[in-house]
């Protein structure tokens, strides 16, 4: 894939995981368990953190080992933050959508 300068990081990340997770639902879908591929793309992204810190023939240290974990766990709990926003936001609008209809929302 060739990326144009106009496209931002943010784009260029959007992208980059959109095709990830476009893979890990064609694996699913040929059958593999979500699990297992959940586990594998971990496993890549650690093989890729590593490349990225020390490439092809170092290896991380625990304090670099300490920083990918880090750079994880803030990366989940800012997705985990954008789902809940998004499924308290659905939940919202759909009370709204039924106090319009005259139901009861469950507030």
């Amino acid at each position: 894939m060739n990326l144009e300068y106009s496209v931002s990081d943010s784009e260029q990340h959007k992208m980059a995981t959109n095709r990830f997770i476009d893979l890990a639902n064609e694996l699913k879908n040929q059958g593999l368990d979500p699990a297992l591929i959940s586990g594998s793309i971990m496993t890549a992204s650690s093989i890729y953190a590593t490349y990225v810190a020390a490439g092809n023939e170092g290896t991380l240290e625990p304090t670099g080992i300490d920083k990918v974990v880090d750079l994880y766990r803030r990366t989940l709990e800012h997705y985990q933050g954008v789902k809940r926003a998004g499924l308290e936001g659905q939940t919202a609008q759909q009370g709204t959508a039924a106090n319009d209809s005259g139901e009861q929302s469950k507030d």
